[in-house]
């Protein structure tokens, strides 16, 4: 059974726990693009638990990120202290974060430019990059392979969701380009590459219970697919760790302010 929306901050602790991020090697390539240099300021829209914003923030970045969630922001913070690493955070959307117009030099959207209005979100990130500055947008998905343990998982989840339709993803997101272009950006790179996760089968069920597709459901729903999600993954996939393919795609774009 589906609720209105979809609510992460219900599964903030879960999300904190078992959505592991982006990889450190998105940071590399993001440098070949002068994008996450030590001493540039750079805001995360759509920040959640701080995944991105921390890897920027370790990299020396001095960061903000953004979230219309209380509760996604506190989970982000708890595991700030962890890593002993310092980000700021805004409770805000991503159309109108009432930062400082022209002082960031990196404006970035983490696994959540779907959830925006984007061309609002557009207005607000050309109003918040200095001259020059840059927009990324990234991805890091799963992918469903045939038979892989993503696959079996995307088919219980449409079950329970079938409102759901982001199943069968290539990890791809050619659809963003137009929104770049019709707000009259034309310097515009992508890349792509594949990584595994390692997960045990508890933190696989754990990230599935922090995506989208879960959250989006009523409690008994959840706790009753968590227990079938469960049963699946101890009778077809019984290895102590999970190798679950994902696929990084980013763009990058210097807006032209």
């Amino acid at each position: 059974m589906m609720v209105s929306g979809t609510n992460f901050g219900k599964a903030a602790i879960d999300y904190g726990a078992f959505r592991a991020g982006f990889p450190k090697s998105i940071y590399d390539r993001l440098a070949d693009f002068n994008v996450g240099l030590r001493g540039q300021k750079l805001i995360d829209l759509g920040t959640g638990t701080g995944t991105l914003a921390r890897g920027f923030a370790l990299s020396g970045c001095k960061v903000i990120g953004v979230d219309p969630d209380p509760r996604m922001i506190e989970q982000a913070k708890k595991l700030d202290r962890e890593r002993n690493v310092q980000v700021r955070y805004v409770e805000a959307t991503a159309e109108s974060t009432s930062l400082e117009g022209g002082a960031a030099d990196v404006v970035t959207a983490g696994q959540c430019w779907h959830w925006f209005d984007r061309p609002r979100a557009l207005t607000e990130v050309d109003r918040l990059l200095r001259p020059g500055g840059k927009l990324v947008i990234a991805h890091f998905d799963w992918l469903p392979l045939a038979g892989n343990v993503v696959e079996a998982t995307e088919g219980l989840i449409m079950q329970y969701n079938s409102d759901w339709h982001f199943d069968g993803g290539v990890g791809m997101y050619p659809q963003w380009l137009p929104d770049l272009s019709d707000a009259g950006i034309r310097d515009i790179q992508t890349f792509s590459y594949d990584e595994d996760v390692r997960y045990t089968p508890e933190a696989w069920r754990g990230r599935i219970r922090a995506s989208a597709s879960v959250a989006a459901l009523d409690e008994d729903s959840a706790r009753n697919f968590d227990a079938d999600h469960a049963e699946i993954l101890a009778a077809r996939f019984p290895a102590s760790v999970l190798e679950v393919p994902h696929r990084v795609f980013a763009i990058v774009a210097q807006v032209p302010n």
